[in-house]
């Protein structure tokens, strides 16, 4: 009981000398909660953009795999292997042959660079065009939000017939205006709009609203050009099944390439799952050298705050001579300062990841990214801020409780 007095009474001490020193208190305040916030603003969007790549990974069903020429690597951790090109031909034979219980489709790149219009309106140059098949929607995540699939027939026939992004429809058919049945023309070819797709809002930076899904033979016709290159897509009806149909889609397509067993793959296979996984690592450097910063940071404010708090002993050795005169010991005049340099800590520490928390989250919002609560990193910022207190007081609150009292009360 008594401990606990005492430790309210240093605290309540610690206070009102924060108090009387407003100035002096808040350079120090600023100088922590400038490092937290950085901190705690770069970690705080990471965790964001972490939670938008896995919401948008799941989309894809933990049960989906793709056959491309290229290896999936994330941008600039290393060359990405290529392989010799996936014909029509291929994509073909593959999907007519994989009698796995799946979902299979084709798709093509058309363009990223498209403008649709519809009358006077038009979109900006940069709708995404995809050709692909009946099944696309199932083994890419796309959901519809009115209208239909294509058909067989259309399908067949490459008829001009387009299934369109939310942000699209917004653009070209604002308020309640209907748009199925409609005539838009996408790099001047009249296409009729016969689906719009459930809005998904946009993910480290892309956005699946501002695509546009044709026939996969309008594809190839609109957008023809040498060496064209289809993706497969395939999504297995059960995901116990997910690793049988790899092994069978390995299989049977390296009889479609005709390669020999001795020969190494010449295509490659990506889950969803690993591609978000790799692209989390991937950021993992970018926590580290954010968490490198901070550390930086902190020492340059444990700095700061051991020089403030020594100058502080230094102005009120008087104080602390009257103090032990009247029977303050060593131990409470050490727990005293000591309480002064953690609150100050604790003060910028609570301000850093407040301001942290709000602009992290503010970046996240202006990328379309989900508004994140980042719980680890302001536990580790208030241990952190703790730290940084007890380390940088402990040599002015020991020279505190060092001084003599009668050579104290003669200080001037």
């Amino acid at each position: 009981m008594k401990n606990q007095i005492v430790a309210f009474e240093n605290f309540k001490v610690s206070l009102s000398s924060i108090r009387s020193h407003k100035l002096r208190t808040f350079l120090t305040v600023l100088i922590i909660a400038f490092g937290i916030m950085a901190v705690v603003g770069i970690l705080t969007s990471i965790d964001s953009i972490k939670a938008s790549i896995t919401s948008s990974f799941s989309r894809l069903g933990a049960n989906s795999f793709s056959i491309r020429n290229q290896e999936m690597v994330v941008m600039g951790s290393r060359r990405a292997q290529s392989f010799r090109r996936i014909t029509f031909e291929e994509a073909m034979t593959f999907k007519s042959n994989f009698s796995f219980p799946a979902h299979v489709s084709l798709s093509v790149w058309g363009t990223s660079t498209a403008t649709i219009r519809f009358g006077s309106r038009e979109t900006n140059p940069n709708i995404s065009i995809t050709g692909s098949d009946e099944n696309y929607l199932a083994t890419s995540g796309y959901e519809l939000s009115k209208g239909r699939n294509f058909s067989p027939h259309e399908l067949e026939t490459g008829a001009n017939v387009v299934i369109i992004g939310s942000r699209i429809e917004n653009t070209l058919f604002p308020g309640s205006e209907n748009s199925l049945g409609q005539f838009v023309s996408i790099n001047n070819r009249r296409y009729q709009v016969i689906g719009v797709l459930k809005e998904r809002g946009t993910s480290i930076g892309f956005s699946g609203d501002q695509s546009a899904i044709i026939p996969i033979v309008a594809a190839r016709q609109q957008y023809s050009r040498p060496n064209m290159n289809y993706t497969i897509n395939v999504s297995a009806h059960n995901i116990a099944d997910l690793e049988t149909a790899i092994s069978e889609a390995t299989g049977l397509f390296r009889v479609v390439r005709r390669q020999r067993p001795e020969e190494a793959q010449s295509f490659d296979i990506a889950k969803s799952d690993n591609i978000a996984q790799m692209l989390i690592e991937n950021l993992g450097l970018v926590t580290r050298a954010a968490t490198v910063i901070g550390i930086i940071t902190l020492m340059g404010a444990a700095i700061g705050l051991m020089n403030i708090m020594l100058v502080s002993v230094t102005e009120r050795t008087r104080e602390i001579g009257i103090r032990k005169a009247l029977g303050a010991t060593k131990k409470t005049i050490k727990q005293q300062f000591l309480a002064e340099a953690i609150v100050i800590c604790q003060i910028g520490g609570i301000a850093g990841i407040v301001l942290g928390m709000f602009a992290g989250n503010a970046i996240s919002l202006i990328i379309g990214n989900p508004f994140v609560v980042p719980w680890l990193w302001i536990i580790s910022g208030v241990v952190s801020c703790f730290a940084v207190g007890l380390v940088a007081g402990y040599y002015p609150a020991a020279k505190a409780s060092r001084l003599d009292p009668i050579e104290s009360l003669r200080y001037e």
